[in-house]
């Protein structure tokens, strides 16, 4: 099912002539909006908070990508010599503040 079904959708003049109550509405209800111009699907329009959201989804989806992609490598490291790479990293940085 695309997203754009699952949606509620506006037309643009209605955007353009409702734009304060269109944002009051995408704060309370954080629900995205499909923008139709001519009867088409243009674009999303959604409250920051659930943009940031999904931003932030979408960061640790990539690492866990990146993740998979580097076990896939063999780019790993047993967690011993991870954890005292990684120590001695937070030790050369301490010392560097001193």
């Amino acid at each position: 099912m695309r997203y754009s079904t699952q949606v509620k959708s506006k037309s643009i003049s209605y955007l353009n002539a409702n734009a304060a109550e269109m944002l009051q509405m995408l704060s309370e209800q954080r629900e995205p909006v499909l923008i139709t111009q001519n009867g088409e699907a243009k674009a999303v329009l959604q409250d920051v908070g659930s943009y940031d959201e999904m931003q932030e989804a979408l960061a640790l989806l990539k690492c866990l990508a990146i993740g998979d992609r580097e076990v896939e490598e063999g780019q790993v490291h047993p967690i011993d010599e991870a954890l005292a790479d990684l120590r001695a990293e937070v030790q050369d940085e301490f010392k560097r503040r001193s």
